[in-house]
């Protein structure tokens, strides 16, 4: 089911759920078909399927609800541990510059708790915790202008040269020059 606005159920919302689900159970022991049931609870025929398999092979606690797919996978213990080693840097971890990506901190996230995310899902996790994207506001202090200079007057010239030469010669220039 979709909810407006990326929202899930309230608390009361999620118990009503709950007490359908049951009532299916009560339905279900009663021998009751399901075009009946689904009927009677106002739900989907196929969720009165999917509950009554769900009932045969594990009883009521089969049918009960999982909670939200969203929780939290980490504890506030583990957010809290993540957080004092983000702030130790990437140097500490094994990284050779001092930039946090989301792909390093995800990959922090598994070594240290052996739990799975997505770079998304890690944007998501540091973002709920009050942490920021950042951009470098002036220069690495490891810049080496004068290997920019040269790299700009030697390097780049080769290589712009050589992606010019390479290009495929369009059909208006090939009739040009075949006359």
């Amino acid at each position: 089911m979709r909810y407006a606005q990326g929202g899930g159920l309230t608390d009361a919302g999620r118990a009503a759920r709950e007490r359908v689900r049951l009532q299916a159970v009560t339905c279900f022991e009663d021998g009751q078909k399901n075009r009946e049931i689904s009927a009677g609870l106002r739900v989907n025929e196929r969720s009165v399927e999917r509950w009554r398999r769900q009932w045969r092979e594990h009883g009521e606690a089969g049918v009960l609800s999982k909670g939200s797919p969203g929780r939290p996978r980490l504890s506030e213990a583990q957010i809290a541990r993540l957080e004092r080693e983000l702030e130790c840097g990437p140097l500490v971890h094994g990284w050779a510059d001092q930039r946090w990506t989301l792909a390093r901190i995800r990959t922090l996230i598994g070594r240290l708790f052996h739990v799975s995310y997505t770079v998304e899902g890690t944007w998501l996790l540091l973002k709920r915790h009050g942490w920021s994207w950042q951009q470098p506001a002036r220069r690495a202090i490891e810049r080496d202008d004068m290997a920019v200079e040269v790299w700009k007057k030697e390097t780049w010239p080769r290589v712009r040269a050589s992606r010019r030469s390479a290009a495929p010669i369009s059909s208006s220039r090939m009739k040009l020059g075949n006359r």
